[in-house]
């Protein structure tokens, strides 16, 4: 049974920061490459972060510079943390088991929502 657990989302003012969580279970993680999506209202799902089995990362143009995706084998979680926030950030942020080798997975947390507001 593969789980996937989102936390740390809440409430932030516009240039703040938070770090998002996702522990995984039921999965060999250090196997997986792992992402994060968020997708707000009446907007589609976007791949927002991502990063290998072996550390290499990838991030949409919107969070360069501002986002870090991370991983922890030893805790069986992935991060994201998110700098200088900004109200379009505000989305539900979803962890997303993606990759494992060549083969395409599609394990998904819950989600934790993150808002950027004043």
């Amino acid at each position: 049974q593969a789980q996937l657990v989102e936390s740390g989302g809440g409430l932030v003012q516009p240039g703040g920061s938070l770090r998002v969580s996702c522990a995984a279970s039921g999965i060999i993680f250090r196997l997986y490459a792992m992402g994060w999506y968020r997708q707000a209202p009446g907007k589609q799902r976007e791949l927002v972060a991502a990063i290998t089995s072996g550390g290499s990362t990838n991030y949409v143009d919107s969070v360069k510079g501002r986002f870090t995706i991370s991983r922890d084998n030893a805790k069986n979680t992935v991060y994201l943390q998110m700098n200088s926030l900004k109200p379009e950030d505000t989305a539900v942020y979803y962890c997303n088991a993606g990759w494992v080798g060549t083969q395409k997975i599609d394990y998904w947390g819950k989600g934790t929502l993150v808002t950027v507001s004043s």
